[in-house]
Formats: structure tokens, sequence, C-alpha cells
């Protein structure tokens, strides 16, 4: 696979990395020695890269940094304004308060309390709308015409590509034998950054997408090798509230073709046991969307390339109490 000379190079993510090293962290990778995967201590190992940990609570932060970071003063002074279901919200509105500008948040009726609340506390005004991707973009444009509000896309846009792939950056210098990385896939943004960045570090890498079954749109995208967009009602099935994006991105969807493998569906039911996991095994918190790809690593191996040193991406772990209880107490 050969990227065009449109897509993101090594340098800008390495620019964008000393750009956001005073916001955002530097992550670790936790060693998971889930008991499904080398139950006598074989030779696959597994680690999670723990975007949990940052100060959002997920890896938003670094595209939202990324870009924010880059704005001008009078474009500081008009304000921003993005449109998201919870962690780019947190993202863009704890940017925004490092430089002193303004944040609004358009936002979906069915986004969750929690992540509604961490984004108030941020500072951000929230402007809520109804539960489709296209309200979110058409409400977000007619505030920018009446405003000025400059917009921060929540993936299709190359300073969020740079900064999400950061994340790449980090997991192949910590570790350069690294054979398999598993990114969520929703807009793009995540998994579109991760793939640049590992495979033009280490080519021999794979980089595999996971996404829940009941949200795949990026799935179909893939397979037929053009944009498929998945209605509202279809993508806000899923419990992963992250991955309920209609459509990836165009900029995303062109950086996915040249550097991802595949990408692999989920379930509802194996995301719920793949939380659980991650808490049992590794002491982190996952949300939904964080543990679709540590579900992948447990119950889709057979459609996963070999490996000896995968690591999974827990992006985010903004959960509610309630809900995170509910799952632990479950029976696998």
């Amino acid at each position: 696979m050969q990227a065009s000379e449109s897509l993101i190079s090594l340098d800008t993510i390495r620019a964008a990395a000393a750009r956001i090293s005073g916001v955002a962290l530097r992550t670790p990778l936790v060693r998971a020695p889930f008991p499904r995967v080398a139950p006598h201590g074989g030779e696959k190992h597994i680690w999670l890269k723990a975007e949990s940990l940052q100060p959002i609570g997920s890896f938003k932060l670094r595209g939202a940094a990324n870009k924010i970071l880059q704005l001008t003063p009078e474009e500081i002074s008009r304000g921003v304004i993005t449109y998201s279901s919870g962690n780019h919200a947190q993202g863009v509105a704890y940017a925004a308060r490092e430089v002193g500008a303004k944040a609004v948040i358009v936002m979906p009726s069915n986004a969750p309390a929690i992540k509604r609340a961490a984004t108030l506390a941020l500072g951000a005004e929230i402007v809520e709308v109804g539960v489709a991707s296209s309200e979110r973009l058409a409400k977000s444009d007619e505030l920018v015409s009446r405003y000025g509000y400059v917009t921060i896309p929540p993936y299709d846009d190359e300073a969020i590509i740079a900064g999400q792939a950061t994340c790449g950056l980090e997991i192949v210098e910590e570790l350069p034998e690294v054979d398999l990385v598993l990114s969520p896939v929703s807009g793009g943004g995540l998994l579109s950054g991760v793939a640049t960045a590992v495979r033009q570090l280490s080519p021999k890498a794979l980089v595999v997408g996971v996404e829940p079954e009941l949200a795949a749109d990026a799935t179909e995208s893939f397979r037929s090798g053009k944009i498929v967009t998945w209605p509202a009602e279809l993508t806000s099935r899923t419990i992963a509230d992250g991955l309920r994006t209609q459509s990836v991105g165009v900029r995303n969807f062109a950086h996915i073709q040249a550097y991802v493998d595949r990408i692999v569906n989920v379930t509802e039911a194996e995301i719920r046991a793949a939380m659980r996991a991650i808490v049992a095994v590794a002491r982190l918190v996952p949300e939904p969307s964080g543990a679709v790809t540590t579900a992948a690593l447990l119950f889709h191996a057979h459609e996963l390339p070999e490996y000896r040193q995968a690591v999974a991406i827990v992006s985010g772990g903004n959960v509610a109490p309630e809900m995170l209880a509910e799952i632990l107490l479950e029976r696998d």
C-alpha cells in the first residue's frame, strides 16, 4: 500500500507530538495477560494503550489540542465550536480553556450524562440537538455563520488526524517490536492517525480497526472501497456511544485505505465482556468504545493476523458509574 502526497507525513506527526506535549499525556502501555488469549503463558503478548488516563479520559484531547494550539490570536478571540457526543467535546473544551478561547459544543440529546457534565465543568457552552450526526453538523454550521466561531472538526481534518497519530507514534517508540495494533473506528480520526504513524515507523506491523457490528458503516465502507453512510437509528443502537458516527470522514478514509489491513466487528455482549476483562486483568476502567479492541482480541482471533506483540488501544474511560457497575456484575 502506497500513501499519496495528500496523506500526513511522519514529520507532521512528530511536530504534533511536540506541540501537544504540555497538554496531552504520553500514556503508558499496560501489560494485559488475558487467560483466554494465552492460557498457558504462550508467546502472544497483549498490551493496552491506556488513553483512558488522559486528563479528559480519552484520546480525543490529542487532536483537539493539536488543532487549537495552531489557531491565531484572532481565531482564538472568536471562540471555537465543535459537534460531538462527548469525548471530543471534552477535548475541545479542555484545549480551548488552555488558550483562553470560548468553546461551544453541539451535542446530541442521547449523549451520556457523565460526558455532558464533564464538558460543562470544563467551561464549555452546550447546544443540544437530535441524535443524528447530520443534525449536529447542520447546527454547528448555522452557529458558525451567525457568530463566526472557528470549527474544530471531530475527525475529518489533517490537524486532528496528526494529533491522534501521536498515539501510534508513542506505541512504536515504546514497543518497537509491535506487530499488531488495534484501534476503534467511528469517524476514523484515531484509526487513520494511528495507522499512518505505525505503518510509517514500522512497515511490517499491521493495523486493524474495530467497530460494533451494530454501527459497522466503516466496515462496509472499507470493503466496498467507498464511503457508506448508515442512518442514526442504526448506529445509535450500540452501547459504544463514542462509535455512533454515521460515516467515516473523507480524509480519514484515504488514510485508512492506505494503511489499514482490515476492520473487525464485535457484538454488544463481547464489548461488555471485554470491559470486565480489562478491569480484572489490567485494572483500567474502559468505556464501551474503549473496549472494542480488546473484544476483538478475545473473541475474534480467527479474523486477526498472526502476532506476537499486540497493542489494543483503550480509547477512553468515560463510562457512567451505574453502567460500569451493571456490566461488572454480569456473568460471562
